[in-house]
C-alpha cells in the first residue's frame, strides 16, 4: 500500500510539479545546502473591503485582477467566502488562529487584549523554523497600554499603533521591532505606502536558508477612505450602481433594521464608495510590488499568496452603513489564493476567515490544534473532498444591533437574534436579501437551525 503524502511533502510536490524547485538537491560538493522545500507564506489582509471590488468593472484593483483573468497564472478565487465576525479585531484574531471569535474571547474591537498570542499560526511557524514578519494594522487597541512589543512568533515587527482604535492614512504612529517611529503628512507618508515599502523590504531582506510567513495588513480601505494623493478623482466618473438594496424600501427585516432611517446623503455615500475603490487603487500597487520582489530573488515559484479582508462593509444597503450586519455586504470577503502549479478560475467552495491558518499549517507541515477551520488545499488542488453544508456567523451585539448567530449556505441565509427574530432569505431567487422568509417553511428554518447549532458546537 502506499504511503500518504505528508502535508509538507504534498506542498513541496505542487512547487516541485511548476518545475521552480528543480535545483533545490544539488549535492555537488562545494555547492550551497539544500533548500528548504517547504513554500514561503503570504498573507494579504486588507480593511473594510467590499466583497464585490474584485473582480469588478472598473477595477478598483487592475493589476490584481489582471492576473486573475490570465489563464496562465495561478491565482483562485473563492466567490463563496466569509468572515466569522464581521469586525476588524475578532476577525484578525481568528484568521491567525483558525478558531471562532467565540472560542478566541476575542468577540468585539475592544477585546484584542484577550487573543492568547502564544496560539497563533506565527508561533507554530516560526517554532517550526519559518522567519516571520508583520507589516501593517495589527488587533483594534494594539499595543493595549503596555507600550511598545512585538507579539511572540515574529522575527520582523513593523504594526501601526492603534491607540483608540482609529484609523488614518496620514500622521500615524508605527511600532518598528519595538520601537515607535512617528510618520508625517506628506504625500510619502501616506501609509499603505509606507507599510508597502516594509513589505517589499522584508521579502529582500528574509533569509535565503529557511522560508518565511509575510503578513502585509494595510488599513485601506477603511474609513475615512482616503485614497493616496496620485489617485484622488481616478473614479470620479466611474459607474459604481446603487444595488437593490440601497436605502431599502418597505424593510420587513428585524427590528434594528426597521429602526434605521432612510439615508440621509444618499449622494455622499456614493462619494464615499468610490473613495474606497480610489484607496484600493494604492493596495493594489501595493501587491503589485511584493509579488515582482518575490520574483526578483526567485522566489515566485515557491511562495503561496493569499489575499483577503477581515470584513466587507455597507454603503447604505440596508440602510445600514459600516458593518457587523449578518448580510453579504458586511459578512462577504473577496479571498484570493496564489499557489503555483494548481489550475486558475473560481473555486465552488464556501470558505471563511478560519480557514487561513489551517491552510498555511498544511502548506508548511506544522500541526494546529484546536483549530475550527478546515484546511483550503484539497479545493485549490481539485482533490476530492466534502462540500461543506455552510459557514458560520456571529456577532456579540452593540447598542444598534443586537446579538445574532448565523449559517450562511451557498444559497441561504438563515439568522437568529437575541431577541428571539428569525431572518431566513433564498438567496437563488433573492441575492440581495430583501424578502424575510422566516416561518413561512418551517422545515427549511428548522433545517437551517439544525446546522446552526452543530456548527456553532
Amino acid at each position: 500500500m502506499a504511503r500518504p503524502v505528508s502535508r509538507a511533502g504534498r506542498a513541496a510536490a505542487l512547487l516541485a510539479a511548476s518545475g521552480l524547485l528543480a535545483a533545490a538537491g544539488r549535492t555537488v560538493e562545494g555547492s550551497p545546502p539544500p533548500r528548504d522545500p517547504r513554500p514561503n507564506v503570504v498573507i494579504v489582509l486588507t480593511d473594510d473591503q467590499p466583497w464585490w471590488t474584485i473582480p469588478h468593472d472598473p477595477p478598483p484593483m487592475p493589476w490584481l485582477q489582471g492576473r486573475l483573468e490570465d489563464p496562465a497564472d495561478h491565482w483562485v478565487r473563492f466567490p463563496l467566502a466569509f468572515v466569522n465576525v464581521p469586525l476588524c479585531c475578532p476577525s484578525r484574531a481568528s484568521l491567525l488562529t483558525g478558531r471562532y471569535a467565540h472560542r478566541t474571547g476575542v468577540l468585539t474591537n475592544l477585546d484584542g487584549s484577550r487573543l492568547d498570542e502564544g496560539s497563533t499560526i506565527a508561533v507554530r511557524l516560526h517554532d517550526a523554523g519559518y522567519h516571520t514578519g508583520y507589516v501593517g494594522k495589527y488587533l483594534n487597541g494594539y499595543p493595549f497600554g503596555r507600550g511598545p512589543y512585538v507579539p511572540p512568533g515574529w522575527d520582523r515587527w513593523t504594526a501601526k499603533w492603534q491607540g483608540s482604535g482609529a484609523t488614518v492614512y496620514f500622521d500615524a504612529a508605527l511600532v518598528e521591532d519595538g520601537l515607535a517611529v512617528p510618520h508625517g503628512s506628506s504625500p510619502e507618508d501616506y501609509l499603505t505606502d509606507v507599510l508597502a515599502a516594509r513589505a517589499v523590504r522584508f521579502v529582500r531582506e528574509a533569509p535565503r536558508d529557511r522560508p518565511f510567513l509575510l503578513v502585509f495588513a494595510p488599513t485601506a480601505p477603511h474609513a475615512p477612505w482616503t485614497p493616496a494623493p496620485r489617485h484622488e478623482g481616478s473614479f470620479l466618473a466611474a459607474d459604481f450602481p446603487d444595488p437593490p438594496s440601497f436605502d431599502e424600501q418597505g424593510v420587513g427585516g428585524p427590528a434594528w433594521v426597521r429602526a434605521l432611517p432612510h439615508l440621509p446623503d444618499p449622494g455622499g455615500l456614493r462619494e464615499a464608495r468610490r473613495d474606497a475603490a480610489e484607496a484600493l487603487l494604492a493596495v493594489d500597487e501595493a501587491v503589485r510590488a511584493i509579488v515582482e520582489a518575490l520574483r526578483a530573488r526567485g522566489d515566485l515559484g515557491r511562495t503561496v499568496i493569499f489575499f483577503l479582508t477581515d470584513n466587507g462593509a455597507a454603503f447604505g444597503e440596508h440602510r445600514w452603513v459600516g458593518k457587523g450586519c449578518p448580510y453579504d455586504e458586511c459578512a462577504r470577503i473577496p479571498f484570493l489564493v496564489r499557489l503555483p502549479g494548481v489550475l486558475p478560475g473560481a473555486r465552488p467552495d464556501l470558505a471563511s476567515v478560519v480557514d487561513v491558518a489551517p491552510t498555511v499549517a498544511e502548506l508548511a507541515g506544522v500541526p494546529l490544534p484546536g483549530a475550527d477551520g478546515r484546511s483550503l488545499l484539497p479545493a485549490l488542488e481539485g482533490r476530492p473532498a466534502p462540500l461543506r453544508a455552510g459557514v458560520l456567523l456571529e456577532w456579540a451585539g452593540d447598542p444598534t444591533i443586537p446579538a445574532w448567530r448565523a449559517v450562511r449556505t451557498p444559497s441561504s441565509l438563515y439568522v437568529e437574534y437575541a431577541t428571539g427574530e428569525r431572518e431566513r432569505y433564498d438567496l437563488r431567487r433573492d441575492p440581495w436579501a430583501l424578502r424575510n422568509l422566516a416561518g413561512r417553511d418551517p422545515a427549511a428554518d428548522r433545517a437551517l437551525a439544525a446546522l446552526l447549532d452543530r456548527l456553532r458546537g
